[in-house]
């Protein structure tokens, strides 16, 4: 369940964000508005519409153009990064959509297998329009990727590409679509083969956000999942929101085993290491201490968080007992990410980049920040 103290933070950010947006006029600027349009007169031409959502937002990373435009017969919600986000949540999700006659998968962009099961499920909507149409010789359909930024469209393109050429056995170069980490990196609408009798081409197209800026709680998990840029709100304060999330479930609680230390010996997933002062001295010259992807750093950051959180003796859902828990262990990842104390405010930054780009990869556990409508948050 969310603590108060935590839908506190996210509304604030949220709301920060907000009047950010709306001084500077850069929610949905002309090149936004422009492929706006594109998308809203080319659906009514597709055959298949396949909405890819943010596997930790399914609901907040819904791409409100479905909703005022007239789709096609057939629509597929791919909620991709499952990978970051549990396989057993993305399942209730899943289970979720059905019951609502919404066709949905989860989908880990970078998994081939993953991919096949989507193109697999594509083929059998396409098979089942090609039944319902007359005019059956050299039947070509059109599915169109849609989604907000960053949520991985052009990824499960250049993916679906690939096996899709591979399972027809077509040859020739493969043309690939642009993936970045930044959002509104896809800039034009492109199309690329996946399947062959039928021919099934699939259309990359830009991200697109709502006209309207959303709510504040919207906002605020938007920009902590990166669909939103981070110039525009301080990183620490999106930092902040993470651990707030992060201390109000039960994740910590996977590690209590990962670090446990006693007379010297040093216990690592189950297996003792007996650790003499030259082995730790080569085990850490071996170390980059600025690559906070390492996985010692990554287990120090884990264990850190462990600790902090399972010797609190305060109330986690007053928020002040939040905020400092959450500053307490600013100051230990601070040297765990082996970052200068010169300056705090700086040091803060940096560990707030770090360490949100360890949730945003995955390498600090499975979260789902939306609730099924109708729970407490």
């Amino acid at each position: 369940m969310r603590s108060m103290a935590t839908t506190i933070l996210g509304r604030r950010i949220g709301t920060v964000l907000k009047e950010e947006l709306r001084s500077k006029g850069e929610w949905c600027d002309s090149f936004m508005a422009a492929a706006f349009r594109a998308i809203a007169e080319r659906i009514p031409l597709a055959n298949l519409v396949v909405e890819v959502r943010d596997a930790r937002i399914p609901l907040s990373s819904e791409c409100e153009i479905l909703r005022n435009y007239p789709l096609p017969q057939k629509q597929i919600i791919a909620l991709n990064k499952m990978d970051l986000a549990g396989a057993s949540n993305v399942k209730a999700w899943v289970e979720y959509f059905s019951e609502r006659n919404c066709i949905s998968c989860g989908v880990n962009a970078h998994n081939k297998e993953d991919i096949r099961q989507l193109l697999s499920l594509i083929q059998c909507q396409v098979r089942e329009l090609k039944r319902d149409d007359q005019c059956d010789n050299n039947y070509t359909a059109t599915v169109m990727l849609i989604g907000i930024p960053n949520v991985g469209k052009s990824a499960i393109t250049n993916a679906l590409h690939q096996v899709g050429r591979i399972n027809a056995a077509e040859k020739g170069k493969l043309k690939h679509a642009t993936v970045s980490p930044e959002p509104r990196d896809t800039k034009d609408i492109r199309s690329f083969k996946i399947g062959s009798h039928p021919n099934i081409y699939v259309l990359d197209t830009p991200a697109i956000l709502s006209p309207k800026v959303p709510n504040a709680a919207v906002l605020s998990k938007l920009i902590l999942t990166g669909a939103v840029e981070d110039c525009l709100v301080r990183r620490k304060e999106v930092a902040q929101y993470f651990l707030a999330i992060h201390n109000s479930s039960d994740q910590y609680k996977k590690w209590a085993k990962l670090y446990m230390k006693d007379n010297g010996r040093s216990f690592l997933n189950g297996t003792t290491e007996q650790l003499t002062s030259s082995k730790l001295l080569m085990k850490y010259k071996s170390q980059t201490p600025t690559d906070h992807t390492q996985d010692c750093i990554v287990q120090d950051v884990r264990r850190i968080l462990f600790e902090t959180i399972s010797s609190l003796e305060g109330d986690i859902k007053c928020e002040d007992e939040m905020l400092a828990l959450i500053d307490r262990q600013f100051n230990a990842l601070q040297e765990a990410f082996h970052i200068s104390v010169e300056c705090e405010e700086d040091a803060h930054d940096k560990v707030a980049g770090k360490l949100l780009n360890l949730f945003r990869t995955g390498r600090i556990g499975h979260y789902i920040l939306d609730h099924f409508p109708g729970k407490i948050q």
